[in-house]
């Protein structure tokens, strides 16, 4: 930067640092976090190896670790990392210091059974990956209270701006707080862009900004991202993608520029059948260990009201294909007949109908749907391959009318009994959110999102977030 425009907007002010507030016991946390993590790691190696207490490994495998844990960026405490990304740098911090270890046994002529390494490196990758878990969770439910946030300048057009704050307001990683935001569309001169950026960040005492790529053409995109970093900002590009998942994207040189690339996410061959063995085996288990609260729950909806004991309703499967899902009947029997009238009092947005006291509901359908039991007979359609125990919601025929084009590309993979939508808010979430919480699961989909979502469904169900 060597216009005077540009070092006028230096000059102003004095430069500001790019660290938020409360940033240094964040990290604090964290350092701590990770000694305890790899304290109690190497004292159950210890006890489970046996091995003689070595006061030289015991000091040089603990510093080496957390030494690459500075080199692979694992303390930008600003940074939301992503899950996947924070679990291979900890485990390969774990295998890199093991392999320090071994390089200095044998020039210092140490003797080490290669066992001991490895039930070190396993178990300091257990309790540091555990303890990290604690604290991102911590630190997401700050950010959900409104605490924790870094305070930003959006630079995006009216379009771009609407669609990253929407965005922005699903899922646990965002760590921005938008105070301003600078329209670029009527802004011809990257350096009065760059001008009206930096004191829009400076007046709102800003931290940083978030660009919005589309909303610029690449010159200007580089004078402004040069201009905030000699101006003392952290920069931000938002991507105009969307529904890809963060631990997808790897940055590389293309030429002298740069390329992200893409990790594909295959649905078919081995992934596809190893997920389908583990539907089997989890659905038949769970039939067998839950039939006595089966048969009892049957039994309630049957004597209890009139009617059959299922609810058969056909839904929409993978390539469209029409099935029969099943639950327990929660409702009286001509339920569907006196949906008509009651359209008008819908509580949901788009093409899902939810009522909070919806009067078709008997005693016992309203804690069968408030505790989610009314879903146990959809494990059958789980071993019938109607269903999967992950995927997007079942759809109904009706429903599909409402669906924008992209939404159709859902039918690519099985519905599930659960997936991201019955785990972010189930009722309590808008139609637009569910639509983009099913996208996302349908481009990103790996046997890991699986049981991700799997272990988050059981609190979710304990919590009744959004069951009625």
């Amino acid at each position: 930067m060597s216009t005077a425009l540009s070092t006028k907007v230096l000059e102003e002010q004095p430069q500001k640092t790019s660290s938020g507030g409360g940033a240094k016991w964040r990290r604090l946390l964290v350092v701590f976090g990770d000694w305890v993590g790899l304290a109690a790691g190497m004292a159950t190696a210890q006890i489970v190896t046996g091995a003689p207490i070595d006061i030289y490994f015991l000091a040089v495998y603990p510093t080496v670790f957390w030494a690459w844990f500075f080199a692979l960026n694992l303390y930008d405490s600003r940074v939301v990392t992503a899950r996947s990304s924070e679990l291979g740098g900890i485990g390969r911090s774990a295998i890199r210091s093991a392999a320090v270890i071994g390089v200095l046994d044998l020039v210092f002529s140490q003797s080490r059974e290669l066992r001991t390494l490895v039930v070190f490196v396993l178990l300091t990758t257990l309790f540091v990956s555990l303890v990290r878990e604690v604290v991102r969770a911590i630190f997401s439910r700050r950010r959900k209270s409104g605490r924790g946030l870094w305070a930003s300048v959006l630079v995006a057009n009216n379009d771009d701006a609407d669609r990253l704050m929407a965005s922005m307001g699903l899922g646990s990683a965002n760590y921005h707080s938008v105070v301003e935001t600078v329209d670029p569309t009527d802004i011809e001169d990257p350096e009065a862009l760059l001008t009206r950026t930096v004191a829009a960040a400076r007046g709102a005492e800003a931290h940083g900004v978030v660009l919005v790529e589309s909303s610029v053409d690449a010159s200007t995109a580089n004078t402004i991202v040069r201009g905030l970093l000699d101006a003392g900002f952290y920069v931000d590009l938002a991507s105009g993608l969307s529904d890809i998942s963060p631990d997808r994207l790897q940055s590389q040189p293309l030429g002298a520029g740069l390329a992200t690339w893409i990790a594909p996410r295959p649905r078919d061959g081995w992934r596809s059948n190893a997920k389908r063995a583990f539907d089997i085996a989890v659905a038949a288990t769970v039939l067998v260990l839950v039939s006595p609260v089966f048969v009892v729950l049957a039994a309630l909806v049957r004597f209890t009201s009139a009617g059959p004991v299922f609810f058969r309703q056909e839904r929409v499967g993978r390539h469209g294909e029409p099935f029969k899902m099943l639950k327990f009947r929660s409702m009286v029997e001509n339920a569907e007949a006196l949906l008509d009238d009651l359209q008008d009092e819908n509580e949901n947005d788009g093409a899902l109908f939810k009522m909070a006291s919806d009067p078709r509901v008997t005693k016992i359908g309203r804690f069968i749907r408030k505790t989610s039991l009314d879903e146990l007979p959809q494990l059958i359609n789980v071993l019938r391959n109607d269903m999967s125990l992950v995927g997007p919601r079942p759809a109904l025929q009706s429903e599909m009318a409402a669906w924008d084009p992209e939404l159709y590309s859902r039918l690519q993979v099985k519905p599930g009994i659960t997936g991201m939508w019955q785990v972010s808010g189930r009722s309590e979430t808008t139609f637009s959110e569910y639509s983009r919480l099913d996208l996302y699961y349908v481009h990103n989909w790996s046997l890991a999102v699986d049981l991700t979502i799997l272990a988050k469904t059981l609190p979710a169900v304990l919590r009744s977030e959004g069951a009625y």
